[in-house]
């Protein structure tokens, strides 16, 4: 696996150099993953040609809604589709067609060019959460969140070995006006972090500003003729397509920047409990949502989407790490790569209201599964608590540590060099060990993944450093991190156009908490 480090050096020379050099700040970032392992599939050749004709029937006979969206309703139009009020049904094969100009891969470029990342064909991009309203650590508990709290999930991103992405709203800065924080979050992304981010959706304006900023940062035509954000958009499911974040997709479409058109799915609620009803329903939003984005500009990134969780028919509350929802995944995996689409799905889910066995457990669950299920941009990765309410410190480091697992598995089996062993075996022969051979010694080093954070230490040493628990541990290297953090270079010009652009179009409004 290929890394590109980041260390910062002091001058000087000799020894006080050696010693600056010991005590620096220094950090990896892992390449974003190249899976070398196959893809877990479920379906069978029936049962994929099933979902794809069952998916245009509902497509040409259903019909999707797009809402308070007269210029989406004539663009349908104008492509053969027939519209029933705000009911658009669209002929077979049309929406399969549109969406073959979107490109099976594309590269988002960070304004650091080593950390850019290719979405696509057998790569696989890790950013962390994204959306939750509340934060909670070990200290304060769990509480709303605001800008500091983001600014440090931002620092924390910026500095997870095995993140590739800054992500976008890792978590909602509830102290600042609702028509404002999307410039205080995005100049934190791009001042704080040198890797890829996501724009804002919550409007089509502040769309444009996330464009508008970009313009800044990476100059406007590099903008216009290369991709630098990767933003979400959901699909109302069940076959909703509302105004606004199809205006935000209408925006960053027109300026060549990715979307993932991604239905949110809870089945028994908004989808069918079966899973091939739902892949049937995720397939036919995914292609009339990619189709729309394609009317709007053919060949600008999209990726096929694909938010699922189960419920629990007692509670009515969201369950996540479920066989079924991994069997959806597996599916919507198959009918992305057939309809030669990016595919988004999994995350670090969980249910679970602190960071315990049963969010451990549902979080391994979801994402080995998207490891498996061949996923291409894994938001969620890292930091989810709650059913997506809560980002919380301590899980956020947690779940970046066991990324790294994803690392070495997605790596699969050498046989390259020396990895055979037989010099080894030959070595050590019958009732030897291996642990001096000249093959151990070689490659110790990489030979095993190891976490940087879980407890391997013998049970006397674990005690009398007093018994801290995982959770405990993560404590204590989040608050070691963000010590440790210091802010990636950026031109004294750029930082400065930020901040006036910003402060201008803070106080051309006044607040909005609506």
């Amino acid at each position: 696996m290929a890394e590109a480090g980041s260390r910062r050096r002091s001058r000087g020379g000799g020894g006080a150099a050696r010693r600056a050099e010991r005590t620096t700040v220094s950090f990896e970032t892992a390449k974003y993953i190249e899976r070398n392992i196959p893809n877990f599939e479920v379906l069978n050749e029936e049962a994929l040609e099933l979902i794809e004709a069952n998916a245009e029937t509902i497509l040409a006979e259903v019909g999707v809604n797009f809402v308070d969206n007269p210029a989406a309703l004539e663009r349908w139009r104008d492509a053969g589709a027939d519209i029933d009020g705000e009911r658009v049904r669209i002929p077979r094969g049309l929406a399969r067609k549109l969406c073959s100009t979107a490109p099976s891969e594309y590269i988002q470029h960070a304004r650091n060019p080593e950390r850019s990342v290719t979405v696509g064909g057998r790569n696989l991009v890790l950013a962390p959460v994204y959306g939750p309203p509340f934060v909670r650590d070990l200290d304060g508990g769990r509480r709303y969140a605001t800008m500091d709290d983001f600014e440090k999930f931002v620092k924390l991103a910026y500095m997870s070995k095995w993140l590739h992405h800054s992500g976008g709203t890792v978590c909602e800065p509830t102290d600042i006006a609702v028509n404002k924080r999307h410039l205080d979050m995005l100049k934190a992304h791009m001042l704080l972090s040198d890797k890829p981010f996501m724009g804002s959706v919550t409007e089509p304006s502040r769309a444009q500003d996330s464009v508008d900023m970009c313009g800044i940062v990476f100059g406007k035509e590099f903008v216009q003729n290369n991709t630098v954000m990767t933003s979400l958009t959901n699909i109302n499911s069940p076959m909703t397509f509302d105004d606004v974040m199809m205006g935000s997709l209408e925006v960053y479409a027109k300026n060549n920047q990715a979307c993932i058109i991604s239905p949110f799915i809870v089945g028994g609620a908004m989808a069918p409990v079966s899973v091939a009803g739902t892949l049937t329903q995720v397939l036919a939003e995914v292609m009339a949502g990619v189709a729309y984005h394609q009317l709007v500009r053919p060949g600008a990134p999209a990726i096929f989407g694909a938010f699922v969780s189960s419920i629990d028919m007692n509670s009515g509350a969201p369950t996540f790490g479920t066989p079924e929802a991994s069997m959806v995944t597996y599916g919507a995996g198959q009918l992305a790569r057939r309809l030669g689409l990016p595919f988004r799905s999994a995350g670090s889910f969980c249910g679970s209201k602190l960071p315990d066995a049963q969010a451990a457990y549902e979080t391994s669950n979801s994402l080995n599964m998207g490891l498996l299920a061949g996923v291409n941009f894994m938001l969620h990765s890292c930091g989810w608590l709650e059913g997506g309410l809560v980002a919380d410190f301590e899980k956020f480091v947690m779940d970046a540590d066991q990324l790294g697992v994803l690392h070495g598995l997605a790596k699969g089996v050498s046989i390259d060099g020396d990895a055979p062993a037989m010099d080894a075996i030959r070595e050590v022969g019958p009732g030897g060990h291996y642990l001096g051979c000249a093959h151990t010694q070689a490659n110790f080093k990489t030979a095993f993944w190891r976490s940087d954070l879980l407890d391997y230490k013998p049970f006397e040493t674990w005690s009398e450093e007093g018994e801290r628990d995982t959770r405990t541990l993560a404590n204590i290297k989040m608050k070691q991190m963000l010590a440790n953090y210091e802010k990636p270079a950026i031109d004294p010009a750029i930082e400065e156009a930020l901040e006036a652009y910003v402060a201008e179009k803070k106080a051309s409004m006044p607040d909005a908490f609506t």
